[in-house]
C-alpha cells in the first residue's frame, strides 16, 4: 500500500468473556487480549482472503504493543475491531482496538508473518490480494 492510500475497512470480531479469562483482581486477565488479537486477525484473514490462500497460508505473530486502557469483565460485551494497515513482501500489520460499546479497552499495533502451511517458511502476501483487503484503493 502506498503512503497515500487508506487503510483496509475495519474488521470487527465479537469477543465472548469466559470465566477462565477472569484473574485474581476479578477482571480479564491481561495475556487474554492478545489471544483475542490473533482470533480477530485470524478471523479477518479466512473471511476476506480466497479459499486457495487460506488453505496454502499461515500466520505467526512477531510483535504486539499494546496499550490498555480500561478493564473488561465477565458479563462485558467486548468486540476487538481490527484495521489491516499495510502489508509488505510476508509482513502484515495490524491496528486493533478492543471496545466495549464506544470504550476502548486496549490498543494493539501488531506485525505478523505469512508463511506457507507446509514448509512453514516464511511467504510473500500476493499482490492479487490487494484488491480483496484494500478494495476503496482499487
Amino acid at each position: 500500500m502506498s503512503a497515500n492510500e487508506s487503510p483496509a475497512a475495519a474488521f470487527l470480531h465479537p469477543i465472548i468473556v469466559q470465566p477462565g479469562d477472569i484473574d485474581f483482581m476479578g477482571h480479564v486477565n491481561n495475556a487474554r487480549y492478545l489471544n483475542w488479537v490473533q482470533d480477530a486477525v485470524l478471523a479477518h484473514w479466512r473471511g476476506i482472503a480466497p479459499a486457495e490462500d487460506v488453505a496454502s497460508k499461515a500466520w505467526v505473530a512477531l510483535k504486539h504493543e499494546i496499550t490498555y486502557r480500561k478493564p473488561a469483565f465477565l458479563e462485558d460485551d467486548v468486540i476487538a475491531q481490527t484495521v489491516l494497515e499495510r502489508f509488505n513482501g510476508a509482513r502484515a500489520f495490524y491496528s486493533t482496538l478492543i471496545k466495549r460499546g464506544e470504550e476502548v479497552l486496549a490498543e494493539v499495533q501488531s506485525s505478523w508473518c505469512c508463511i506457507d502451511a507446509e514448509t512453514l517458511r516464511p511467504a510473500r502476501i500476493g499482490e492479487h490480494l490487494r484488491a480483496f483487503f484494500f478494495p476503496q484503493a482499487e
